[in-house]
């Protein structure tokens, strides 16, 4: 027999689903909201009721995991995030970050090693120097914050599809885990590392990254939310198992695709 329905007390049901249906990719919105995933076929994918289920953040919980899902399988290499003229950069580009711009960390450039581990074949630390040589790429494209803001930029550094293939990094690897300076961590899938647009950033507006900007490198992903951007990184692992990260392990949606 069926279980009893056993409603959230002072929320409608109806309206979470709706609400939740917001959060999906365009796509997969106008499936839902139509009814062609329906609040049973989720129940089925997930194993959960999710109107039925303890609390409404449970609820969310698995509509954030479907929304993972759904992105992950939406994704294309072969998409590019929409590019600018450089007419259109934001000057002085806004400082985003999660503490303040006197807080964040002091990187000595002169000492520094991008650590590289896991399943590569060469696991040498790069110096900037070493990085400055390799062939640099450009692109002008829209950051977007989770906070509800977006800024244009202009970001040089290596395409990093071509820095996995140099260090002989296992593309059949399913992620790539980025370690940053102040503790902040990040793990991203490896479609999305291969993807043409992913780069390893050197520098903003044809300049060495300044620290506001997160020197020495960061990770310039146009086809994600700006926390799966990370900045002052020190170490790069290719590995199979999901690190997660600093927003991720707190409840943010892990693909955070746009």
């Amino acid at each position: 027999m069926p279980r009893p329905r056993k409603p959230i007390p002072g929320v409608d049901a109806k309206q979470l689903i709706g609400d939740a249906g917001k959060l999906l990719p365009v796509p997969s919105r106008r499936l839902f909201l139509r009814g062609v995933v329906s609040v049973g076929a989720l129940a089925s994918l997930t194993g959960c009721d999710i109107v039925d289920g303890p609390t409404a953040e449970n609820s969310l919980r698995v509509i954030s995991n479907f929304n993972d899902w759904v992105q992950a399988r939406l994704f294309s290499r072969t998409t590019l995030a929409p590019t600018f003229p450089e007419s259109d950069v934001m000057r002085p580009f806004r400082f985003n970050a999660y503490y303040d711009e006197d807080d964040a960390p002091e990187v000595d450039g002169d000492t520094y090693k991008l650590e590289i581990g896991g399943l590569v074949d060469n696991k040498k630390s790069w110096t900037l120097p070493e990085l400055y040589k390799l062939p640099e790429v450009s692109q002008v494209t829209r950051l977007v914050c989770v906070e509800g803001w977006s800024a244009i930029g202009s970001w040089q550094g290596v395409r990093l599809s071509d820095f996995l293939k140099l260090i002989g990094a296992d593309t059949r690897a399913k992620y790539v885990w980025f370690q940053c300076a102040e503790g902040y961590s990040n793990t991203i899938d490896m479609p999305t590392a291969l993807h043409p647009q992913t780069q390893l950033t050197l520098k903003f507006d044809h300049k060495i990254l300044t620290k506001a900007y997160g020197f020495p490198i960061r990770i310039r992903i146009p086809t994600k939310l700006g926390f799966k951007n990370p900045k002052y990184v020190t170490a790069m692992w290719v590995q199979n198992n999901d690190a997660g990260g600093y927003w991720e392990n707190q409840g943010y949606n892990w693909f955070s695709g746009l």
